[in-house]
């Protein structure tokens, strides 16, 4: 029907925009701001929480598909009930991800939590491992085991240890080939 549009534009011949439904809420919204916000501080306990929430009660009235609402108050008030309980709900999920994934990095024992660091044993384990592993670096061949110090424990990329070592790129790489299967061959015995 011509002339009775609700997008909120102005249209020829008007001074005044029609408003939209969807407008009609956010003007509510605006004169019931105060009121939301005391609901939703006693609700959470946390006026920060609360604005945060009402920020969001705004954001999903303005993008609202428009439509007839009987009462926008009360429409006002759910919608700000619903996201207090969403975000309870997602904070009961990411507080039980957290204890799934407490309870996965440390063994437990009935009523008490076992340190996640490593038993002796496997302390003294770790310390033969690198000393192994030490020795094994210690025999790599002069070329390789300057190229492997230099990518691998210095943390130097290629054409860096290239440039240090005057040799090509290729020619590093050839190094810490070898470098690794001769670490491999003495770690594997």
């Amino acid at each position: 029907m011509p002339g009775t549009r609700t997008s909120g534009r102005r249209q020829p011949g008007r001074s005044r925009p029609i408003p939209s439904p969807a407008s009609g809420l956010t003007q509510l919204y605006q004169e019931l701001r105060g009121e939301l916000l005391r609901f939703l501080v006693a609700r959470t306990g946390n006026p920060a929480e609360a604005e945060d929430l009402l920020q969001e009660l705004w954001l999903r009235i303005r993008d609202a598909a428009p439509g007839p609402v009987a009462n926008g108050r009360a429409y006002l008030y759910r919608a700000a009930q619903n996201l207090i309980l969403d975000r309870l709900r997602e904070a009961r999920r990411r507080e039980a991800r957290d204890k799934d994934w407490s309870d996965t990095q440390a063994e437990t024992v009935p009523g008490d939590r076992v340190d996640p660091q490593p038993q002796a044993l496997d302390a003294l384990i770790g310390r033969e491992d690198v000393e192994v592993l030490r020795a094994a670096i210690a025999q790599l061949p002069e070329g390789a085991g300057r190229a492997f110090r230099l990518h691998k424990l210095e943390g130097l990329p290629h054409a860096e240890v290239a440039a240090r070592l005057g040799i090509s790129r290729s020619g590093v790489e050839k190094h810490i080939a070898v470098a690794m299967a001769h670490l491999r061959r003495r770690l594997e015995n």
